[in-house]
C-alpha cells in the first residue's frame, strides 16, 4: 500500500515539523532566559497547563485522522470529508469552552498546584497563561487540519505552514522581548499571532475541492452526530489518557516546584534539550496513524504489521545518532542559556539521562501504541497508560525525589521506570494482533 518514497514523502515532512517545534520552544526559553529564571520558571509551568489542554485538541485530531485515513483506505472519500469537517467543528467549539474556563478558573488552578513557588514565578505564569487562553481555539484549529493532511499521506502543508508559524513566533518574541522590554507578555503574545496566522492558512488551503479530504462552508456545517461519534470513540479514550498523563506530569512538575528555581529551570531547559533526541519517534507516531489506519480500512492486517515494524525499526536507529550528538553538544547548548553554576550542573544530567534512556525505551512506549489506537486498539493503551503514570511516574517521583532525597533526578528516574511499563505492556498487546479482529471504526 506505500512505497519506499510514500514512505519517505510523510516522514521526512513530519520529522521537520517536529524538530521546528521543539526548536522554537528552545527559542522561547532561550530569549525569555534574557528576562531571568523566574520568567523561565513562570513559562514552564503554564507550559505544563497549556501540554495538558493542547493535548485534548491532539487527542480529537487523532480521532478524526484515524477515522479520515480508515475511510481513504476504504475508497470512501465522501465520508473522509465528513469526518474532517465534523473534527473541526467539535474541536473548535471545546477549544472555546476551555478557552472560557482557563480565563476564568487559571489562577485558582495556579495557586492550587504551584502555590509555593516565589512571587515572581507566579506573576509571570499568570501573564503567560492568560495570553495563552486567547490562542487555544487557534492552536486546536491547526492541529485538526494538520491532522487531516497527514491522513491524506501529504505533511509536507502542515510542515510549511508550522515553518512559517515558528518564524513569525521568534520574529514576535525578539521584537516584544527586546524591543518593546514586554517580557514574558511579549513571548505570549508572539505564540498567539503565531496561531492565528496558521488556524486561517490550514484552513483556507483546506478548502481545495480537488483534496480527497476538503471542507465547505463552516457556517452552513451540521452536527453529524453519527459522524463525531466515531471520532470520539478514538478521541475520548486518546484524551482520557492524555489528561490523566498531563495531570501526572503536572502533580510531578509539583514535586520538582518544591525543589526550588534551580530545579524548575533545570527541568525546563532539559526538557526542551530532550525533547529534540525523541523527535523521530515522535514523527513516527503521527505516521502510524496515517499508515496503520489506511490499513486497516483497506483490510491489510498484514500491513499493520509490516509497516508498524518498520517505522519503529527506523525510529530506533535515528532515534540513537541524535541522541548521541546531543549528548556530545551538551557543553555548547548549555552555554545559550543564561543559568547560575547549579541550574547547569542539573540541567546536563537531566539531559544526559534523558538521552541514553529515551533512545532504549521511547519508540515502543509511545510511536508503538499510535499504531494499536489507528487499528482501534484505544481503551488498552488508555488503561496500561493512566495506571502506569499513577503507580509509577507519580508515586515514585516522590518516593526517590523527597523521600530518599535522590532531588530531582529522582523524577526523571521514575518517568523512565513508567516508559519501560508501558513498553512491556504495548508490545505484547501488539505481538498478540488483537486488532486483526476489531475491524473499521
Amino acid at each position: 500500500m506505500f512505497t519506499r518514497k510514500d514512505l519517505i514523502k510523510l516522514i521526512i515532512p513530519l520529522i521537520i515539523e517536529q524538530v521546528l517545534a521543539v526548536t522554537v520552544g528552545m527559542a522561547d526559553s532561550m530569549m525569555v532566559a534574557r528576562v531571568g529564571e523566574t520568567a523561565v520558571s513562570g513559562v514552564s509551568l503554564v507550559d505544563s497547563l497549556n501540554v495538558l489542554l493542547i493535548g485534548l485538541f491532539s487527542a480529537l485530531a487523532t480521532g478524526g485522522a484515524v477515522v479520515s485515513s480508515q475511510y481513504l483506505g476504504h475508497k470512501d472519500e465522501d465520508n473522509a470529508c465528513v469526518a474532517g469537517e465534523q473534527l473541526i467543528a467539535i474541536t473548535f467549539m471545546i477549544s472555546l469552552v476551555l478557552m472560557v474556563l482557563t480565563f476564568a478558573l487559571g489562577k485558582y488552578a495556579l495557586i492550587l498546584l504551584f502555590g509555593d513557588v516565589e512571587t515572581a514565578v507566579m506573576a509571570n505564569a499568570r501573564i503567560y497563561l492568560f495570553y495563552s487562553a486567547m490562542s487555544y481555539p487557534f492552536i486546536a484549529v491547526y492541529n485538526a487540519c494538520a491532522a487531516l493532511f497527514r491522513s491524506m499521506g501529504n505533511s509536507k502543508i502542515s510542515m510549511i505552514t508550522s515553518a512559517i508559524m515558528n518564524l513569525i513566533n521568534i520574529i514576535g518574541n525578539a521584537i516584544l522581548i527586546f524591543g518593546f522590554d514586554m517580557g514574558v507578555a511579549g513571548a505570549a503574545i508572539a505564540t498567539l499571532i503565531s496561531r492565528i496566522f496558521a488556524a486561517m492558512i490550514m484552513l483556507i488551503l483546506l478548502k481545495n475541492t480537488n483534496l480527497p479530504i476538503h471542507i465547505q462552508a463552516l457556517r452552513s456545517l451540521r452536527i453529524n452526530f453519527s459522524m463525531i461519534k466515531r471520532i470520539l470513540r478514538i478521541g475520548v479514550p486518546n484524551g482520557m489518557e492524555n489528561s490523566v498523563f498531563q495531570i501526572g506530569k503536572i502533580l510531578v512538575q509539583g514535586i520538582t516546584a518544591s525543589l526550588g528555581t534551580s530545579a524548575i529551570t533545570a527541568t525546563a531547559i532539559a526538557g526542551n534539550v530532550g525533547g529534540l533526541g525523541v523527535l523521530p519517534g515522535s514523527a513516527m507516531s503521527l505516521a502510524l496513524i496515517t499508515v496503520v489506519g489506511r490499513c486497516v480500512g483497506a483490510r491489510d492486517y498484514d500491513g499493520v504489521k509490516l509497516y508498524t515494524k518498520k517505522l519503529i525499526k527506523i525510529a530506533y536507529i535515528v532515534m540513537g545518532i541524535l541522541n548521541i550528538m546531543i549528548i556530545i553538544m551538551i557543553p555548547l547548548i548549555l552555554k545559550l542559556y543564561s543559568l547560575t553554576e547549579e541550574t547547569g550542573s542539573i540541567a546536563s544530567e537531566l539531559i544526559t539521562y534523558h538521552c541514553i534512556l529515551s533512545s532504549l525505551i521511547w519508540p515502543l512506549s509511545f510511536s508503538l501504541p499510535n499504531a494499536l489506537r489507528a487499528a482501534n486498539d484505544v481503551k488498552y493503551t488508555m488503561w496500561v497508560s493512566m495506571i502506569s503514570m499513577w503507580i509509577w511516574r507519580i508515586a515514585f517521583s516522590y518516593i526517590l525525589a523527597i523521600t530518599l532525597e535522590i532531588g530531582v533526578l529522582g523524577v526523571w528516574i521514575a518517568m523512565t521506570i513508567d516508559w519501560l511499563f508501558r513498553s512491556i505492556c504495548f508490545v505484547v498487546r501488539f505481538r498478540k494482533e488483537k486488532y486483526r479482529s476489531m475491524g473499521m471504526l
